[in-house]
């Protein structure tokens, strides 16, 4: 069955087999908590795990122990491989079991996602991306429920910074509420530090400045920063979606033939002082390199998840090769 994202009330009504799917992650884990709400166990696996050792799992959940109270077990980074094991679930007839599978987009040929729309008694929900406008609205809601008064300006600014995600917005959003609390003012620099902490500052100037060639700014940012091995697929996920955009401004500039007129003209729009690093991203990357590189992120993204403890030096060789202007 086909449910809208925005159909909170009707996912909540069935409690059986969900799958989200789409770019939208900050949206997915917006209704889980939605539907975690009376749960009190909750086990999270990824597909990857359960394809290896898919019967320890089917024996794990039958497990009559585990079926004391309501579960909810959580699939991440599902694709089409995991079709034949919620088949057999559904054959199980669990009453006490959800089971929600998170993917990012599939095809309309997939065979997770067909039987997903089809069967009645499962829920599918797309994710896409929220656009400026979307997150805008939110940011407003969000401002007047807590009584706080921004202009337009830094509205627009806090939404550039959110990459998409409405969860990053709600986090930045947060904070100005907790600043705003003890009587503070609300002005654009202060805002502007708000929404920049250190960490994610700093994995932010790395991408742009490798995106711009600047070899020695990224340097300085590598030495500045001591950056964990978790936070490599964080790196990579900034990076990704960072070319995402040049990718659509390159494009632009391709047809324009005008790299003001494309910074000007660029939704969502360039903040002030990221306009000279964006001309020199833009003038670097023509489409054919930027879906180059786009490409060789998503080998990289494979590379860092079969070796977790060697993310920083795989980023970092990545990051120096992608600087170097023969690249």
């Amino acid at each position: 069955m086909i449910v809208k994202s925005l159909e909170i009330n009707k996912i909540k009504e069935i409690k059986n087999f969900f799958l989200f799917y789409g770019k939208n992650e900050g949206h997915k884990n917006q209704v889980i908590r939605f539907l975690l709400k009376e749960s009190e166990e909750i086990f999270k696996y990824d597909e990857k795990d359960i394809i290896e050792n898919s019967n320890k799992f089917v024996e794990d959940i039958l497990t009559k122990s585990l079926f004391e109270q309501k579960k909810i077990i959580i699939i991440k980074r599902a694709s089409d491989k995991i079709f034949p094991l919620i088949e057999k679930l559904d054959e199980k007839k669990l009453e006490d079991l959800t089971v929600i599978i998170m993917a990012d987009m599939l095809e309309k040929k997939s065979k997770l996602r067909s039987f997903f729309e089809k069967h009645k008694k499962f829920i599918s929900v797309a994710y896409y991306p929220d656009n400026d406008q979307i997150l805008s609205k939110l940011a407003l809601n969000f401002l007047r429920e807590n009584k706080i008064q921004l202009s337009t300006l830094n509205i627009n600014l806090i939404v550039n910074k959110c990459n998409g995600d409405r969860e990053n917005l709600f986090n930045e959003l947060k904070k100005i509420e907790n600043y705003s609390l003890g009587g503070k003012k609300l002005n654009e620099e202060n805002i502007s530090k708000l929404i920049n902490l250190s960490e994610n500052h700093g994995i932010s100037s790395l991408v742009d400045n490798c995106l711009a060639k600047n070899r020695k700014k990224i340097i300085n940012i590598l030495n500045e920063n001591n950056f964990s091995s978790e936070e490599g697929i964080k790196i990579t996920r900034t990076f990704l979606n960072k070319s995402k955009r040049v990718l659509l401004l390159s494009e632009n500039f391709k047809e324009n033939k005008n790299i003001d007129l494309t910074i000007a003209t660029a939704r969502p729009p360039v903040f002030w002082k990221d306009k000279e690093i964006t001309k020199q991203q833009i003038l670097n990357w023509p489409p054919y390199k930027i879906k180059q590189l786009i490409y060789r992120l998503g080998e990289l993204e494979l590379q860092i998840k079969k070796n977790v403890n060697k993310s920083i030096i795989l980023i970092t060789d990545f990051l120096l090769d992608q600087s170097s202007t023969k690249s």
